[in-house]
C-alpha cells in the first residue's frame, strides 16, 4: 500500500531508473538515492507495488544518513515480467501454485544481485508485506550479507497467522483492474479498507501513487501480482527457516491490519531469536505519513545499534 508523496525529482541520482541484469536472465530496476559513502539500506516492497511506492520514506531514511537502494521487484514496474503463465484465480484461493512459478527465494536472488551490481558488501535489509518475507529470506540465506533486518507488517507463512480478513479476501477476489483507471480506483478501495481506522487515507496523494504505478509497469500488472502471489504460496511456512536469521531483526506492524494480521508479526517474532517488535496502534496494512517519520527514525535507531559493520562499497 501506498507510503506518501513521491520523493522530488531534486533528489539527485536517486530519481532515475538504473537496471541490473543478472546471472538468471532477470533484470531489475532500481534507484540509488544518497551518500554512496554512507550505510546502505535495501528496501523491498509489497506485493504489486514498485519502488516509488515508498514514496517520502526513502527521502526520511536519507537524511538520517542512509544510502537507499529501491528496487523493483521481478512481475512489477520496470523489471522483468516472467513469460510463466500467470495461476488462475483458482489456484490463488485454493492455495495450489504452478510448477513452473518462482518462489521467494527466487525474489530473494534478484535482491542480492542488485547489491553484487553496486559492489554493496553488507546492508540493512527494509521489507514491507510481501517485501518482509523477500528481506528474512536473504537475513536467512545469506547471513553475511545482512547487518540488520527490519520486517514491516509482515508474517512467516504460516497458515494460522497474519491471515487476511475475510473482508480483505472478498476485495482481492474482484476482477482485476485493466486499465489505469480502474487500477486506480481498485487501489483506493484496498488501501482505505486495509489502511487502520486511525490513519485515513489521502485519496489524492493514494490515486497519484496508483496511476505513477500503473504507468511505470513493463508488463501486465495483474499476470504480475498473481504470479507474486504464488511466489508466497509456493514459499510455504518459512518458520524453520527464520529460526536462522542471526542478523539482529526489528519487526513493525500495526494492530489493525486487515491484509496480514498482526498474528503474523507475533509469530516472526517468536520465530527470530532476538527480535524488537514495536506495534503502532491504529496503523493497518499502509504507511500514513504521519508515521513516516517515526518508523524511519525505528529503523535508523535498529540500524545504528549495530553500526556500518564494514558496509563500504566494494571495488569492482
Amino acid at each position: 500500500m501506498g507510503g506518501g508523496p513521491p520523493v522530488s525529482e531534486n533528489s539527485g541520482r536517486g530519481s532515475v531508473d538504473q537496471y541490473a541484469t543478472l546471472p538468471s536472465g532477470t533484470t531489475i530496476c532500481f534507484r540509488d538515492y544518497g551518500d554512496e559513502a554512507d550505510p546502505a539500506i535495501l528496501l523491498i516492497a509489497g506485493l504489486g507495488e514498485d519502488l516509488t511506492f515508498w514514496g517520502s520514506f526513502v527521502h526520511s531514511l536519507v537524511v538520517r544518513g542512509f544510502r537507499v537502494v529501491a528496487m523493483d521487484n521481478r512481475d512489477v514496474g520496470r523489471s522483468t515480467f516472467t513469460a510463466t503463465p500467470a495461476p488462475r484465480l483458482w489456484r490463488q484461493m485454493l492455495g495450489r501454485p504452478r510448477r513452473d512459478g518462482y518462489s521467494l527465494a527466487d525474489m530473494a536472488e534478484d535482491g542480492v544481485g542488485v547489491l553484487d551490481h553496486l559492489g554493496i558488501a553488507r546492508v540493512h535489509l527494509v521489507g514491507r508485506s510481501m517485501g518482509g518475507m523477500i528481506a528474512q529470506t536473504i537475513a536467512a540465506t545469506e547471513p553475511r550479507r545482512a547487518l540488520s533486518l527490519t520486517s514491516l507488517f509482515s508474517t512467516t507463512g504460516a497458515g494460522r497467522v497474519g491471515q487476511p480478513a475475510l473482508s480483505t479476501l472478498r476485495l482481492l477476489a474482484a476482477p482485476p483492474a485493466r486499465t489505469r483507471t480502474e487500477a486506480v480506483c481498485a487501489h483506493l478501495r484496498i488501501t482505505a479498507h486495509v489502511a487502520g481506522e486511525a490513519y485515513p487515507i489521502d485519496d489524492a496523494a493514494e490515486a497519484a501513487i496508483a496511476a505513477r504505478g500503473w504507468d511505470r509497469s513493463a508488463g501486465d500488472p495483474a499476470a504480475g501480482n498473481a504470479r507474486q502471489i504464488q511466489a508466497i504460496q509456493a514459499s510455504g511456512d518459512r518458520t524453520a527457516q527464520l529460526s536462522r536469521i542471526t542478523a539482529p531483526t526489528l519487526v513493525i506492524n500495526g494492530d489493525r491490519d486487515l491484509l496480514v494480521a498482526p498474528s503474523g508479526g507475533a509469530a516472526t517474532v517468536r520465530a527470530i531469536r532476538s527480535a524488537r517488535h514495536v506495534v503502532f496502534p491504529g496503523m493497518g496494512h499502509h504507511i500514513p505519513e504521519a508515521l513516516v517519520d517515526p518508523i524511519t527514525q525505528h529503523i535508523s535507531q535498529h540500524a545504528d545499534r549495530v553500526g556500518n559493520g564494514g558496509n563500504d562499497v566494494e571495488n569492482s
